[in-house]
């Protein structure tokens, strides 16, 4: 809304492009991975529980209000405590994960800037900062409170970011060092073997239905909100669905898309590095006008993004825009 009010329809028909875009890829490749984690606790094929997953989080959004999403969204991420725990029963070089955390290397090779854009992507996708918008918007704080709001943005950040340093350690300490090529689940189960013996499937598949079941909702949320922002019309989760019919409908439209490309026969694993290297891509459309916005959002200076915070996310946006020049250059001229 303020990027269309502020620099008009087409910059904010390219945002809702950016974000739309990814977020349909986003929510195919999480259905499948939501599937694939089904698919190692069951037993039964990862196609059959595509649909379950879509209508599950139809209904969560459709028939249950923001708290209750809220609610669920709060609990999920214990599911994550599975990666923090495998990270330890690997035994890393922690003297070593500490180096390279602090002190990355670089390479200019195509599978590195394929990584980097992925791994930048899945990070920094518009959904996440979006929902955060919709998060405070819902919750409609007094700004006395906007401190608490910061810390609780803060913490979150951090908490999703040590969180994700853990799923690297894990990732590079069972897959990395025996250079295994993962094409399914069940092969990255199965390198845990080694650590979780016949539980590692299990330990696997609780992670990645966790990350499933936080995503699923809140791309079709956001989704919603940016389509009914574009063309203003009125939608919030608290509405009923005879309230606002087309905020749920473009779920209904997202989901649907979703499920089509899950049937494709594009690979879990696959699906999922794809949509976040699209998020890498559109990444940097969507930091541009949130960056913009943020220092001139406030005409009287009051309650404008401090300088520091603002060079801080400029810099974000020129490092995922290199990576993704990069990556596109090297994709279409075939040089690395």
């Amino acid at each position: 809304d303020i990027v269309r009010s502020r620099y008009g329809r087409v910059a904010a028909f390219v945002v809702l492009l950016a974000v739309l875009i990814v977020n349909v890829l986003t929510f195919a490749a999480d259905l499948e991975g939501g599937g694939a984690a089904l698919g190692l606790l069951t037993g039964i094929g990862y196609l059959w529980w595509v649909i379950p997953l879509a209508i599950v989080s139809l209904a969560l959004l459709i028939f249950g209000t923001y708290d209750d999403v809220q609610r669920f969204l709060v609990v999920i991420p214990l599911a994550f405590i599975s990666y923090v725990i495998t990270a330890f029963m690997a035994h890393p070089d922690w003297h070593q994960v500490l180096v390279d955390s602090f002190i990355p290397h670089f390479s200019w090779s195509r599978d590195y800037i394929a990584g980097a854009i992925a791994l930048l992507g899945t990070t920094l996708t518009a959904y996440a900062y979006v929902w955060q918008g919709v998060e405070v918007s819902e919750d409609s704080p007094p700004l006395r409170r906007l401190g608490l709001v910061q810390i609780d943005a803060t913490f979150g950040a951090v908490g999703a970011g040590i969180t994700f340093w853990f799923i690297v350690i894990t990732t590079a300490a069972t897959l990395g060092v025996h250079h295994h090529r993962v094409e399914t689940a069940q092969d990255a189960a199965n390198a845990l073997v080694p650590l979780a013996g016949r539980f590692a499937g299990t330990l696997f598949g609780i992670g990645l239905l966790g990350s499933a079941l936080l995503a699923l909702p809140v791309l079709l949320a956001t989704s919603a909100y940016v389509v009914s922002e574009m063309f203003g019309w009125s939608g919030r989760l608290n509405a009923k669905f005879f309230q606002a019919p087309r905020f749920y409908v473009t779920m209904l439209v997202v989901a649907a898309c979703g499920c089509a490309i899950t049937f494709v026969g594009v690979t879990p694993i696959r699906l999922l590095f794809m949509s976040s290297i699209a998020g890498g891509i559109a990444t940097p459309i969507t930091l541009f006008f949130m960056c913009l916005a943020a220092r001139n959002v406030d005409p009287s200076g009051k309650w404008r993004l401090s300088p520091w915070l603002a060079a801080a996310g400029w810099a974000v946006t020129v490092i995922v825009s290199a990576a993704a020049l990069i990556y596109l250059y090297q994709t279409f001229t075939g040089k690395s």
